[in-house]
């Protein structure tokens, strides 16, 4: 836990302090530095959190630059919205303010007493502890969804080539049910390839796609068999949507084996100048492991032909 550090013992008199305070804009307030169209809204912004900060902590600008053993001239360039401070530099005021990063830059805990609370609450708590408690926050917020009825869609997450496809299409044809390829559906929403959805509108655009995707999905079928695009994770609400609603089973396998499954796909994109290819797919498949170990089961495809990965998920299934 983040310990709060003590303020130093020549720092200005409480009387001093406040009077010095008070002359100074309130944080809440807009101040010219928003209104500049010059000034960068971001700067701005995190100028005025800053600000809300240290006034939270009834310090001046001249004795936060102390504590964190900084300029006050930078503090004063960041607070007004003209300095481009480094990640180094937030995270010696951070120390100071008792405060994350991410609060600083723009979380909303930053306003809300109860969201600092609640991350209090969870700071230090292990895995199980954290799983348990975002099933908590669900069941009271949102309708809970049996287990029985998430069987219903069966949703099949990992990166490209871990035969989420193939697999899904044969458990689909199997079990009489719709097989749903959420880029399909992805792309009949946007009108284009997602490609050009990626070129024309960016990211952002493709994730809010990607969820109204599967919204639509949820509300048409009942039952269905869903092949998720493997990035599906990258979007925490997106992501725990496709949990609330579907069964999921993560489809892994090795990353040469999913390298070599695309390519066998005649699909050359991923090796097209990028010698680094397969680094970069192993960094994307770390990164993503821990969101993928929330689905419901983990079936491996490495080493195993399609007729018996089929036969072990449906095993699995049936368990």
């Amino acid at each position: 836990m983040t310990t709060t550090p003590p303020i130093a013992t020549d720092v200005a008199p409480i009387e001093r302090r406040d009077k010095d305070l008070a002359r100074e804009p309130l944080a809440g307030k807009r101040n010219d530095a928003l209104k500049d169209p010059l000034k960068d809204p971001f700067l701005s912004a995190l100028g005025e959190r800053v600000r809300l900060l240290r006034a939270r902590r009834g310090l001046t600008r001249k004795a936060l630059a102390k504590l964190a053993d900084v300029s006050e001239r930078h503090v004063a360039n960041v607070e007004t919205g003209v300095g481009n401070a480094s990640i180094q530099f937030l995270r010696q005021l951070c120390v100071v303010l008792n405060c994350s990063l991410a609060e600083m830059t723009g979380d909303e805990a930053a306003s809300s007493p109860d969201w600092l609370m609640i991350r209090e609450t969870l700071r230090g708590r292990s895995d199980e502890e954290l799983a348990k408690a975002r099933a908590a926050l669900a069941a009271l917020f949102e309708q809970p969804t049996s287990e029985s009825t998430r069987r219903q869609r069966i949703a099949l997450i990992g990166l490209r080539g871990a035969g989420k496809s193939s697999l899904g299409r044969a458990l689909a044809s199997e079990q009489g049910v719709p097989f749903i390829e959420l880029s399909a559906q992805i792309e009949a929403l946007a009108g284009c390839g997602i490609d050009e959805i990626h070129s024309l509108y960016g990211q952002t655009a493709y994730r809010r796609y990607e969820q109204w995707a599967l919204e639509e999905v949820i509300r048409a079928h009942a039952r269905a068999v869903i092949a998720t695009p493997g990035g599906i994770v990258s979007e925490p609400a997106t992501f725990n949507l496709l949990l609330t609603h579907c069964y999921t089973v993560w489809l892994r396998a090795t990353p040469e084996e999913h390298m070599s499954r695309v390519l066998a796909q005649g699909d050359r994109r991923p090796m097209a100048g990028n010698r680094e290819a397969m680094d970069d797919l192993k960094r994307i498949l770390e990164s993503r492991a821990q969101f993928y170990s929330k689905a419901d089961q983990t079936l491996n495809t490495s080493g195993v032909q399609p007729e018996q990965a089929l036969a072990r998920l449906r095993d699995q299934l049936s368990a």
